[in-house]
Parts: structure tokens; sequence; C-alpha cells
């Protein structure tokens, strides 16, 4: 699908962090989530070799912080161009927010899920474990 007009805005503001902030080796991703409000929220990757978080999950923890746990729309980029999510944010995103639309191309933004078919999905974990509870 086409992005709509609010999503090319999310990416233009995502390129425009990337390109301010991500000259530092240890931060080489942006990202930003449109929350259903309107309001956006940006973060950065923490690369480093023992680990670190995803720009996507970063905007997820900026996003929470200020009481907003949905988001509409989702994108990462480097300093070029737009960045598919990466297994582990696709999962999490899957989990977290199933309903997010993510862009994967300047001209294309998919529902997270279709990132993910046949995918495990941690809700249905839960549910299971809390029947088999009850079920004792």
């Amino acid at each position: 699908m086409l992005p709509t007009e609010p999503e090319r805005d999310l990416l233009a503001t995502a390129l425009r962090t990337a390109r301010a902030r991500t000259r530092w080796r240890h931060h080489t991703a942006a990202a930003a989530g449109l929350a259903p409000d309107g309001r956006v929220f940006t973060g950065l990757n923490v690369f480093h070799f023992a680990g670190g978080p995803c720009a996507e999950l970063v905007v997820l923890g900026a996003a929470a912080a200020e009481g907003v746990y949905e988001l509409e729309s989702l994108v990462a980029v480097d300093a070029t161009g737009v960045l598919v999510p990466c297994g582990r944010c696709r999962q999490v995103l899957s989990d977290l927010m199933p309903g997010v639309r993510v862009l994967v191309a300047e001209e294309e933004a998919v529902a997270v899920v279709d990132l993910l078919p046949r995918a495990y999905r941690w809700v249905e974990h839960l549910t299971a474990l809390e029947q088999r509870r009850h079920d004792d």
C-alpha cells in the first residue's frame, strides 16, 4: 500500500532526525512513530557490541513514557532512506502493536503482521498458559 500523507510526514521527520543525530557510530539509525492522537515519537538506535535497542524499540519506549501504547505507523531510517525492521523488531511490534503499519520503502507501507507471517504470537502463548492455569 502507498503511505498516507501523515506517514510521508513521519518519514520526513525520521530522515531529519537521522541526518541530524546519527553522526556518531553508536547511533546509526532513527525511527519515528505516529500515535492515534497525532503525536510523533522519535528515537535512535544504540549500537554496541554487547547489544542494544534498535531505533524502533526506542520509539516504543518513548511513546510508553508518555502514556501511548499504540502507534498507527512506524518507520526506521538511516541517513539515506528507509530501513526494513529486523526480525527482533518485527516480533516485538507484532506482539505489542499488531495493528501498526510499517513503512518498508518510501512508497510502501504494510501491516506489521504481513512482515512476520506464521509468527509465534506471545499473546497466544499467554492465553494458553492462563487457560492451563484455569483448567488445573
